[in-house]
């Protein structure tokens, strides 16, 4: 989107669609920063002498990284080459407020060659398709209640629908202190329980929702 007129970039080209990032440390650092704002509001707003233009960016991010520079912090299978500063220098490329906007931060870990060339378990509870219908059912409840998705929700909407009892405030207020989450973050966690309700097709957010959507957050609990 550079030059004097403006053009959409890769992330209007995903407008309503996925925006997948493999090696995300890889990037330029001031590219990943862009990022922060259109995860907020969804459009892409370039200033130029002659104006301003505005873009779509309502994209799904997903992004992918290896746990350190030579791809085996916790391998069981291999030992890691890097020391803890590489370790620490290779995180850090990812900024907090950036980590702030990303709602599911998971560890997948490495499996045995043997494990590639064996039929998946026919586990009812694993299927795809079932996945699927919960999915599609957490989505009815919300457009019922809201009329949007829970990741919609604004702040004010938040108070109505994402509320807490007291039990589970006095619970997330312990939980939050201690991991020292922004209130960007707070607010990132709610919405996920809030959906982990929906697929349980609970009526309030209970503490396992809560617990499940922090346990989601691994970069954040991460020692920079």
């Amino acid at each position: 989107m550079s030059g004097s007129q403006p053009r959409p970039g890769e992330i209007s080209f995903a407008h309503n669609g996925v925006l997948f990032l493999d090696e995300l440390p890889e990037f330029q650092k001031v590219a990943l920063e862009v990022l922060r704002e259109p995860l907020e509001t969804r459009e892409v707003v370039i200033s130029r002498a002659k104006g301003q233009a505005s873009f779509p960016a309502g994209f799904q991010l997903i992004a992918a990284m290896n746990p350190c520079p030579c791809g085996y912090l916790g391998d069981p299978q291999k030992a890691c080459q890097c020391s803890a500063e590489q370790v620490r220098r290779y995180k850090r490329k990812l900024s907090g407020p950036l980590l702030d906007r990303i709602d599911l931060q998971i560890e997948v870990s490495s499996q045995k060659t043997e494990r590639l060339f064996e039929n998946p378990p026919e586990d009812e509870n694993l299927s795809t398709e079932k996945i699927r219908q919960q999915v599609i059912q957490a989505r009815s409840i919300q457009q019922h209640r809201q009329g949007k998705p829970n990741a919609r929700l604004s702040a004010s909407e938040m108070d109505e629908y994402c509320s807490l009892n007291k039990q589970e405030q006095d619970f997330m207020t312990r939980l939050c202190d201690k991991l020292g989450y922004s209130a960007r973050a707070v607010h990132r966690i709610l919405r996920v329980a809030r959906t982990l309700a929906d697929i349980d097709e609970d009526k309030d957010i209970q503490q396992k929702h809560l617990a499940e959507a922090v346990h989601y957050r691994k970069l954040d609990r991460e020692p920079g």
